[in-house]
């Protein structure tokens, strides 16, 4: 089991961040809700705040993990757009026909 990114792994997710203008947000780093395991977490959410509102990166999360840990970290606010659907986010992401978007547009 995985409780954290460590020190290397943070920093180098954090140099892939800078490089991107869109990223997609699936799960925390780790166990965040256990101290002291949500600083990798909690790091990476930190980066990917600042750059949103720098307006350099468009964030898109999903997921209720991806969604409590962004919520304790307080970065809602700083994401383009955050779902709570987790596989559906993800089915949705990769083009699936969702059946209750498609009742929608019946």
């Amino acid at each position: 089991m995985i409780f954290d990114a460590g020190p290397a792994s943070v920093a180098y997710i954090k140099t892939v961040i800078g490089g991107a203008k869109t990223l997609i947000m699936n799960g925390p780093l780790g166990v965040f809700e256990l101290e002291p395991f949500g600083t990798g977490t909690f790091e990476m959410l930190d980066e990917i705040a600042a750059r949103t509102d720098a307006g350099t990166l468009v964030s898109v999360a999903g997921g209720g993990d991806t969604v409590a840990a962004i919520n304790a970290a307080g970065k809602a606010g700083n994401f383009t757009y955050i779902s709570t659907a987790g596989g559906a986010f993800l089915e949705w992401m990769e083009g699936k026909e969702l059946p209750g978007v498609a009742a929608l547009d019946a």
